[in-house]
C-alpha cells in the first residue's frame, strides 16, 4: 500500500514515515500544501496523512480539492491536527476526510489507524469490491445491496438506482460526513439543476427502506449544521 505523508514538521514527517515503512507501507513526504497536491497527482497513493495546519494552502483545501478530482484512485485520507476541538474535526470530516487524530499522538495508534482505514468494510471478490458492513452488503458491479441479519438469508433491498448509488456512496466511506454539495456532485455532478435540499428527500426515503425507525435512524446519521454520514458497527 502506498501512503503520502503530508506533515510541515519535518520531525514529525520523519517519524511517521519511519513507523509506516516498518509495518511495510510505501511513503512518500511533501511539507506543503501545494506540494501535496502535486505529489497526490503524480503519485495516486491509496491513503493520505494530511496535516491540517500546512503552509501555502491548509489542510482542508487540499482534503477538498482531492475529493472534487479524486484521479485513477479515491484515497483514504487521515487528517493531523493540534488541534481538539470538536467543531475542528466536524469540519475536517466535512470536507471529506476520514479520520482525525489530535497531536500528540502515539505513533502506534496512528499505524493502527491506517491499519483501520486501509480495511475498511471493503474486501475483493474476483475483480469487483464488494462494501460490508455488520446489517448491509453492496455489490456496486452487480447492483446488489442486501441485508444482512444473523442466522437469516440475505434480504435484498429494493433501491431505486439514486437510493442505491446513496447508499454506496455511505457505505465506501462508513463515518465521513457528508454534505448536501459533496452529495450532489457525486451522485448528478453537473446535471444537476434545483434545491440542493432535495438531497434530504432521497435520504429520507433511502432511511424507511433501510432503518428499523426511520425517525430515529440508526444507520444513515444526521450531522447537525453539517450533513450526512453512514455507521454500522
Amino acid at each position: 500500500m502506498d501512503i503520502l505523508i503530508v506533515e510541515d514538521d519535518v520531525d514529525i514527517s520523519e517519524l511517521l514515515q519511519l513507523y509506516l515503512e516498518n509495518e511495510g507501507f510505501h511513503c512518500r513526504t511533501c511539507h506543503d500544501g501545494l506540494s501535496a497536491l502535486s505529489a497526490w497527482q503524480e503519485y495516486q497513493p491509496d491513503l493520505i496523512i494530511l496535516d491540517l495546519m500546512l503552509p501555502k494552502l491548509d489542510g482542508l483545501e487540499v482534503c477538498a480539492r482531492i475529493r472534487q478530482k479524486p484521479g485513477s484512485k479515491d484515497p483514504f485520507i487521515l487528517m493531523l491536527t493540534a488541534k481538539g476541538e470538536e467543531l475542528d474535526r466536524i469540519i475536517g470530516l466535512s470536507t471529506g476526510a476520514d479520520d482525525y487524530l489530535v497531536k500528540p499522538f502515539s505513533p502506534k495508534e496512528m499505524v493502527a489507524r491506517v491499519r483501520a482505514l486501509l480495511r475498511r468494510n471493503l474486501r475483493q471478490v474476483g475483480q469487483s469490491l464488494v462494501y460490508r458492513t455488520p446489517h448491509f452488503s453492496l455489490d456496486p458491479d452487480q447492483r446488489l445491496a442486501q441485508r444482512l441479519e444473523n442466522g437469516m438469508e440475505p434480504e435484498p433491498l429494493d433501491l431505486t438506482t439514486l437510493e442505491f448509488d446513496l447508499l454506496s456512496t455511505f457505505m465506501s466511506y462508513p463515518g465521513r460526513v457528508w454534505n448536501r454539495s459533496q452529495l450532489i456532485d457525486k451522485l448528478w455532478g453537473n446535471n444537476f439543476f434545483g434545491d440542493e435540499r432535495v438531497v434530504d428527500t432521497h435520504i429520507a426515503r433511502l432511511r424507511k427502506k433501510i432503518e428499523p425507525d426511520p425517525a430515529n435512524p440508526t444507520f444513515v446519521k444526521t450531522v447537525i449544521g453539517v450533513g450526512y454520514k453512514f455507521e454500522d458497527g
